[in-house]
C-alpha cells in the first residue's frame, strides 16, 4: 500500500463504528466510512471534543451537525519540495474539499516533474477531474505547466483560491470548466501534447451539459483517448480510483494495455492509504495506478 504519511497538519487520530476521527488543522471532525466496519472501543478524548460530525441518513446523503467550526479554514502541506495550503469548508456529503490521503501521489510525481525541469526539459501536465486543485498545485509547485479541467465551475473556483493561498496565483496554470471526454477529443483535433496525465474520476457525475458520466462504462475508453495526448517522451500517467470495484489489478491492467502497449515504461497500482494514530493500522482510501517512463527517457 502506498501510504500518504507526511502531512502535520492533518491527522486520522481513530477509526470504529463506521466513522473516522479526523484532524484537519485545528479542528476535529468525525465523518462516516462505510469501510470501517469494526467496533473497537473510543478510547481517544478526542471523541468527546469534536468541532463537527457528520450524519449519514439512511435514505442517502445526510448533513453535517457543526459544534464550532468556521466556514473555512485552511491546513499546510509540507514535504520535500512542496509547500501547499488548501483552504476547507464542510459541504455536500461529507466532504471537506481535499482528500488528503493523495499527497501520496503529489510526492511521487512532483519528484519526476522536478528532475526533468532540473535538467532544463519543460514537463505539460494534463489534470482531468481536478476538483479543487490538490494535484495541480503540487505539479505547478514542482515546475510543470498545468491544465487544469473540471465541469464544476464551483471547483475550478476553489481550485484558484488553493492556488493563490499556497503563492501560485502566477504559475502556468490555465483554468477550464469542462466536460472531460470532450476537453480530450478536441484536444486531440488539435494535435496537442502533454508529457503527464493525471485524471481523478467520479464513479459517477455529470458534466456542465447534462452530460452522465459512469465510471465502469467510460473510464476505459478515456484512458485510450487521453493516451493520444501523450508526448513521444512522456513522463507518467496516473489514475486514481475510488470504486469499490476497479481494483488495483484493474487498473494496471487498463494501463499496461494501453499506456504501456505504446510507450515504453512500468505500471505499477496499488491501494493508497492513510495511517492510524490511535490503533497503528492503515486505512484504505481508494487505489491509484501509475505509469512510468523507462528511466532513459526521463
Amino acid at each position: 500500500m502506498w501510504i500518504a504519511e507526511n502531512w502535520k497538519e492533518f491527522e486520522v487520530i481513530d477509526a470504529s463504528a463506521g466513522e473516522r476521527l479526523e484532524r484537519w488543522g485545528s479542528y476535529i471532525l468525525v465523518r462516516p466510512d462505510p469501510q470501517v466496519i469494526w467496533t473497537t472501543e473510543k478510547k481517544n478524548r478526542s471523541w468527546k471534543r469534536i468541532n463537527a460530525r457528520y450524519h449519514r441518513s439512511s435514505k442517502g446523503g445526510g448533513q453535517w451537525e457543526f459544534i464550532d467550526l468556521p466556514e473555512q479554514w485552511s491546513i499546510r502541506y509540507q514535504s520535500g519540495g512542496l509547500d501547499l495550503t488548501f483552504q476547507l469548508k464542510p459541504f455536500s456529503f461529507k466532504h471537506t474539499g481535499l482528500f488528503p490521503e493523495q499527497a501520496v501521489n503529489w510526492d511521487w510525481f512532483s519528484s519526476l516533474i522536478s528532475d526533468r525541469v532540473s535538467s532544463g526539459r519543460p514537463v505539460r501536465v494534463l489534470n482531468l477531474f481536478a476538483y479543487t486543485g490538490g494535484a495541480t498545485l503540487a505539479a505547478a509547485k514542482a515546475g510543470a505547466c498545468v491544465t487544469h479541467v473540471d465541469a464544476s465551475k464551483g471547483m475550478v473556483g476553489w481550485a484558484k483560491e488553493n492556488a493563490a493561498a499556497s503563492g501560485l496565483s502566477g504559475a502556468p496554470i490555465r483554468w477550464l470548466v469542462d466536460d472531460c471526454m470532450k476537453f480530450v477529443e478536441r484536444e486531440i483535433r488539435r494535435e496537442n501534447k502533454y508529457d503527464a496525465i493525471i485524471m481523478d474520476p467520479p464513479s459517477y457525475g455529470r458534466g456542465p451539459g447534462g452530460e452522465v458520466w459512469k465510471l465502469e462504462e467510460a473510464v476505459y475508453p478515456l484512458i485510450e483517448r487521453a493516451s493520444l495526448l501523450l508526448s513521444e517522451t512522456p513522463l507518467f500517467f496516473l489514475i486514481n480510483s475510488y470504486t469499490t470495484g476497479l481494483q488495483p489489478a484493474v487498473l494496471a491492467y487498463m494501463l499496461g494495455s494501453v499506456v504501456a502497449k505504446t510507450h515504453k515504461g512500468i505500471v505499477e497500482a496499488d491501494e493508497i492509504g492513510l495511517p492510524v494514530s490511535e490503533s497503528g493500522l492503515i486505512l484504505p482510501c481508494g487505489a491509484s495506478g501509475r505509469f512510468t517512463a523507462d528511466q532513459i527517457h526521463l
